[in-house]
C-alpha cells in the first residue's frame, strides 16, 4: 500500500492496496478489524515498549481516531491480552519422532518466540484472564502431549509443563539482561572483573572459580544444557514411577 504514487502522505496502515489507483482518485481506507488493531499494538510494543501501547498511539498508527478502536476491542487490557494470544499463535509445532526431540525443539521454539517479542513475558506473567483462542492454545496442547508421550501422568505432565515454561521464560529474561547475553562488550567484561575482585576479597572461592565461565557464556549452549537437564529429569521421573508401580 505504501508503494502507490497517490498514497503519499497517507498513514502506511490506513489505506488498502487499490490496483490501478491513479492520481486524483480518492484512496480507499482499509477496513478496521480487531486483528489489525492487535497486530499494530504488537508492532508498537516490539519497537517502542509496553508503555507505548496506548489507544491513541494505535489509532495514529492505523490512521483512525482512537475512539473507533472501541468498536472492536473493549479497552487496552483487552488488547494486551490479545497480544499474548497473537504471539502464542505464532508457535510453530515441531514435527519429529521422539518425545525427547519434540521437547527440545519445542523449548527452542518457545525461546525464539519470546526473544522475538520479549515484552510479552511481562504480559504473560501479569495476565489474569484465560486464553480463549484455540490457535493460541495449540502450543500448550503440544507440550502436554509431549510429556504424556514421555510416560508422565496427567498430574505430572502439568507440573513438568510449568517447569519447562518457567525455565524458558526465566532463561530468556536472564539472556536479555546485561550480565549474560545482553552486553558482550567492555562494560560487560569490566563488570565481571569487578565481581572477581569482590569475590576474591570476600573469600568466595566457588564464585571466583565460576566467574570466568559466567563472563564468557554461550547462550545457545547454556540454554540447551538446561533443557537437557529437564529432559533427563523427565526420564528419571518416569523410571521411578514405573518401579513403584511394579512393587
Amino acid at each position: 500500500m505504501e508503494n502507490h504514487r497517490a498514497g503519499e502522505g497517507i498513514p502506511r496502515t490506513a489505506v488498502a492496496a487499490v490496483p490501478g489507483l491513479d492520481e486524483g482518485q480518492p484512496a480507499r481506507r482499509e477496513r478496521l478489524t480487531r486483528q489489525r488493531i492487535v497486530r499494530s499494538a504488537l508492532a508498537i510494543m516490539d519497537s517502542d515498549g509496553l508503555d507505548a501501547v496506548t489507544m491513541r498511539h494505535i489509532g495514529r498508527d492505523l490512521g483512525v481516531e482512537a475512539m473507533s478502536l472501541y468498536n472492536h476491542v473493549r479497552d487496552k487490557d483487552d488488547i494486551l491480552d490479545a497480544i499474548c494470544e497473537e504471539v502464542l499463535a505464532d508457535f510453530k509445532i515441531p514435527e519429529t519422532d521422539t518425545w525427547e526431540e519434540r521437547a527440545r525443539l519445542g523449548a527452542r521454539e518457545y525461546r525464539r518466540m519470546l526473544l522475538d517479542h520479549p515484552n510479552v513475558i511481562t504480559l504473560m506473567s501479569e495476565r489474569k484472564s484465560p486464553i480463549t483462542n484455540p490457535d493460541s492454545l495449540r502450543a500448550y496442547d503440544f507440550a502436554l502431549g509431549v510429556f504424556r508421550d514421555a510416560g508422565l501422568s496427567d498430574a505430572d505432565a502439568v507440573m513438568t509443563f510449568h517447569a519447562f515454561g518457567g525455565y524458558v521464560m526465566g532463561y530468556v529474561a536472564m539472556e536479555l539482561g546485561p550480565m549474560v547475553g545482553g552486553m558482550q562488550d567492555d562494560v560487560h567484561f569490566d563488570a565481571h572483573a569487578q565481581m572477581v575482585r569482590v569475590a576474591e576479597g570476600a573469600g568466595l572461592l566457588n564464585l571466583g572459580r565460576a566467574l570466568p565461565y559466567l563472563a564468557d557464556c554461550d547462550t545457545e549452549a547454556q540454554f540447551d544444557f538446561g533443557v537437557d537437564l529437564l529432559v533427563e529429569g523427565i526420564r528419571a521421573k518416569v523410571t521411578a514411577s514405573r518401579r513403584r508401580a511394579r512393587r
